[in-house]
């Protein structure tokens, strides 16, 4: 017949172990677990601890055990179980892909993440979204370092919000190297049940560029395509506008930074049609985001001005 080992205590470790047992802070297992060592070390069997306690014998001779091999300190840890698998790290998860690059690849993707932190796909996902992370993209800056960024910046959005009066604001730009296109065959138009269709195929018909100018007021768009983007092209754009707007309307055209905008000779035109009025978005700066700020603001403007009346 086995018998369990004796247990001897010294009076240090006995004032600790009914500290704890009769402990109110101390975890109830923690509490239990040191009341078995007590009573072993009293004397008593395994089957006569089990039965004072309500527990199990086998689980009063695992602590009788684990007591001996590492004494007080034993009796505070648990050793790994069973079962269902821990729970993922979210936290571990947002680090990695926010301050980690995976090898060999710019961002990570679901699989190589889900690969690093030992889970699925579909989990990493969910984390993800619910951290609003979208590792596969990305936003371009560039820090502007004009001089007169603010007073640029001020005057442009100046004339979004609140334009002067009897003239035309129109936003100007020049789209360069668009391809021009045609399908090798034509395709069959839209009819109930299906769908317009194009042929795969296609042939270039070269490069041309758009010079196009926005106006702001109503959306209208006076545009022209030409081969090549010179000062030459820019003032055939700058003599349309002259003849498609009003002759008693002042313009105020906002032009990014390109050397053709400020070339020589068309200063001298400008010179001699005084209507027409430049502004120059800042340096390095990023014009379409002005013109975002520019017009959500001049649309809370409005919603104050219709709630007003």
């Amino acid at each position: 017949m086995r018998v369990a080992p004796t247990i001897e205590l010294t009076d240090v470790t006995r004032k600790a172990l009914e500290k704890a047992a009769n402990s109110n802070t101390q975890s109830v297992r923690f509490a239990r677990r040191a009341r078995i060592v007590l009573l072993a070390s009293q004397g008593m069997t395994n089957q006569e601890i089990a039965q004072t306690l309500g527990i199990g014998r086998l689980q009063v001779a695992r602590w009788r055990e684990r007591f001996l091999e590492g004494g007080i300190t034993e009796l505070r840890s648990d050793r790994p179980r069973g079962g269902r698998k821990v729970r993922v790290d979210t936290e571990e998860i947002v680090r990695l892909t926010t301050q980690s690059c995976p090898v060999n690849a710019t961002h990570w993707s679901t699989r190589s993440m889900a690969t690093m932190a030992n889970t699925s796909p579909a989990t990493v996902r969910r984390i993800w979204r619910a951290q609003g992370l979208k590792p596969h993209r990305f936003a371009t800056f560039k820090v502007s370092r004009d001089p007169k960024f603010v007073e640029k910046l001020e005057d442009i959005v100046g004339l979004y919000i609140n334009p002067p009066e009897n003239a035309l604001v129109l936003s100007c730009d020049e789209k360069s190297q668009v391809q021009a296109l045609d399908r090798t065959q034509p395709g069959l138009p839209l009819k109930k049940g299906r769908a317009q269709t194009m042929t795969h195929d296609y042939k270039r018909h070269g490069t041309t560029t758009l010079f196009a100018a926005l106006n702001v007021l109503d959306g209208t768009v006076i545009g022209q395509c030409q081969q090549r983007h010179r000062h030459i092209e820019w003032l055939r754009f700058l003599r349309q506008i002259n003849r498609e707007t009003q002759k008693d309307k002042e313009l105020h055209l906002i032009c990014d930074n390109y050397a053709t905008h400020k070339h020589p000779e068309v200063r001298k035109w400008l010179d001699k049609h005084p209507r027409f009025h430049i502004h120059f978005t800042p340096t390095s700066g990023n014009a379409d985001l002005i013109a975002k700020k520019a017009a959500l603001n001049s649309g809370l403007e409005s919603t104050k001005k219709s709630e007003r009346f």
